[in-house]
């Protein structure tokens, strides 16, 4: 995908991508003992969540059970209903990525009904509120009820959720065992394996989109669970806020270590949209998406005659809809990575960090 330009009021409304589509009730067997279920979402960009039902002779394991609170889990509980399965019967909890909308039902899963919950090992406890969400920087424009949360790395405001979303997770932190707040409890690394719904997975460790993002791939059937890494339209935001000192640089191997599966994959099954069968080809125009955004960069600098901020550069690489501190937090990553690369030099002024090509 590439940034669109400016549009004006009266341009056509965008389409609206699969993975934007609310919670569907209905319950899919995609392959034999994998079930897709859907849970609804309040996030900008995104409509639902997959949690998919992995069947075997303990019981179950859900892969992703949805957002933190009430209305999710009564949903998950109902998808399991209509399955005849009864909460008891969860032993397993896989948490791709430690974002909300991935770990919100594992905590209460784990307090009430004892089930494992597995992540990666370096799977952090609580999503930053100035990080954005999942989705890609165009596909989330005008974000509503956003206030600035402090001063970002570069200088410019953060990005904030919702005061009652806030709130929310301000409370789940104070008090965690209330509010079952999700401890894996078996964190895995690369390489390992996993026996669910009777297949031996192989733990893929694909940090970018977040440093714990965690993948499994089964060899025999050649599935392949991509939560956010990789997904059927949109690309994940990639942002420049983490303690990794170049995320798309990380984001681009862990691209590259998926799409080297090649033929053995046969079927992805992502956090958000439908399951998908062109994997490699979907893993390639997600990196030839960020490289046509380096290279954009390169031009713009090469167009500037001076040194200029982040938000500045940030409102050439991305159209004007898109225009605010996801765009910026993106721009900041893929500056980075140049700069890295030995393409921009950078020199702070002012509180701010002022981006030239070299």
């Amino acid at each position: 995908m590439t940034s669109t330009p400016a549009s004006s009021s009266a341009a056509a409304p965008r389409p609206i991508r699969q993975e934007q589509m609310p919670a569907s009730t209905d319950i899919a067997e995609i392959v034999p003992g994998i079930y897709r279920t859907q849970l609804p979402i309040d996030l900008p960009g995104l409509g639902h969540v997959n949690m998919y039902v992995l069947e075997d002779e303990r019981g179950v394991a859900v892969v992703d059970p949805g957002m933190p609170g009430r209305e999710s889990f009564h949903a998950l509980e109902s998808r399991l209903k209509d399955m005849g399965i009864p909460l008891r019967r969860v032993h397993s909890v896989l948490v791709t990525h430690s974002h909300p909308d991935h770990y919100g039902g594992a905590g209460r899963l784990r307090k009430d009904f004892g089930a494992e919950i597995i992540a990666h090992r370096r799977f952090r406890l609580w999503w930053d509120p100035k990080e954005p969400p999942d989705v890609d920087v165009e596909d989330v424009p005008d974000i509503p009820n956003v206030r600035p949360n402090g001063k970002t790395p570069w200088g410019g405001e953060g990005y904030n959720i919702p005061w009652r979303r806030h709130t929310q997770l301000r409370m789940h932190a104070k008090f965690p065992k209330i509010f079952g707040v999700p401890h894996p409890n078996r964190r895995v690394d690369e390489g390992d394996r996993i026996t669910l719904a009777k297949r031996e997975w192989l733990a893929v460790h694909t940090p970018g989109h977040t440093e714990d993002h965690l993948c499994l791939f089964d060899p025999d059937s050649g599935v392949l669970i991509s939560g956010d890494h990789v997904l059927p339209s949109i690309t994940p935001h990639i942002s420049g806020m983490t303690k990794a000192v170049d995320p798309l640089a990380e984001f681009f191997s862990s691209l590259d270590k998926v799409g080297e599966l090649g033929s053995q994959m046969k079927l992805a099954l992502p956090a958000h949209g439908n399951p998908f069968t062109n994997v490699v080809e979907r893993v390639q125009d997600i990196k030839d998406h960020h490289i046509e955004r380096l290279e954009k960069l390169r031009s713009i600098g090469d167009e500037f005659d001076r040194p200029a901020t982040v938000m500045e550069i940030a409102g050439h690489l991305f159209s004007a809809r898109a225009q605010g501190p996801m765009a910026d937090s993106e721009t900041f990553a893929h500056l980075e990575h140049l700069r890295i690369a030995g393409d921009f030099s950078v020199r702070e002024k002012d509180g701010f960090l002022e981006y030239v090509r070299v």
